[in-house]
């Protein structure tokens, strides 16, 4: 347990130190807040839709905690490169404890995303529903971001390119995100594109966080919960079996 802590608060202390990172990363959001916000509001809003800032920022936390949490694989590579992986590989302590830890730790520092870009969102409308469900968004954000953080670590595992892994990484991630119902509802959807929104894991952790932020969920929570949960094992485990492979 201890080293599973050390290495979970490793990851803290390099996004905490890193004001550049922590900066640089808000842009993306705050763009799509901001321009699709305010520009595709009006549109949404005649279509009967009612308040589109309302229904984006879900979407648009999900977006960043997925980023996030997926490129936080590439400190697995860069960990390598530089020979801090090899000093903990030779530790007394199991590749699952190290994968653990180093996991935690990311899906941490992506839910710090996710509630810094909420916090933004506050400034640009945008009104929870239900304040008291707030620890249940927060737990919502940290199952996205353990999913996508072993996402990121089970890719970086398979790595040796920094540039590699950025280019995987995005063909993966961004069909992950414009299917998953972020920027759109997903009623009425043609068949193919539901099937494909419904096989994405993303579309059940931005629904999740719709259901408890907008109270306007497609699916059920439970339902939610359910393939988050079991994605998240999954992931966990193929990122351990990739992990405990790694030649260093």
């Amino acid at each position: 347990m201890d080293a599973i802590y050390i290495l979970w608060l490793r990851q803290l202390i390099r996004y905490y130190r890193s004001k550049s990172r922590v900066i640089g990363s808000l842009g993306q959001p705050l763009l799509f807040l901001v321009a699709l916000g305010f520009g595709f509001g009006p549109i949404y809003a005649r279509a009967g839709g009612g308040n589109y800032i309302q229904f984006l920022v879900p979407g648009i936390i999900g977006m960043s905690i997925m980023f996030t949490g997926v490129f936080m694989g590439v400190e697995t590579i860069w960990d390598r490169q530089f020979g801090f992986l090899k000093e903990t590989m030779v530790a007394p302590v199991s590749r699952f404890n190290i994968m653990l830890g180093r996991t935690l730790g990311g899906a941490t520092v992506a839910t710090v995303q996710g509630l810094i870009v909420f916090t933004i969102s506050l400034f640009v409308g945008f009104r929870p529903a239900n304040w008291w469900l707030m620890p249940f968004a927060v737990i919502i954000m940290f199952l996205i971001g353990l999913l996508f953080t072993g996402l990121g670590t089970a890719i970086g595992s398979l790595m040796d390119d920094m540039h590699g892994f950025q280019l995987i990484s995005n063909f993966l991630i961004m069909p992950l995100f414009f299917l998953s119902g972020a920027l759109f509802p997903l009623q009425g959807l043609p068949g193919v594109v539901t099937v494909v929104a419904e096989a994405d894991p993303l579309t059940y952790g931005i629904d999740a966080l719709r259901g408890t932020l907008h109270m306007a969920g497609h699916f059920s929570l439970s339902l939610d919960l359910l393939v988050l949960s079991c994605v998240c094992l999954l992931i966990l485990g193929l990122g351990s079996l990739f992990f405990s492979k790694i030649q260093v």
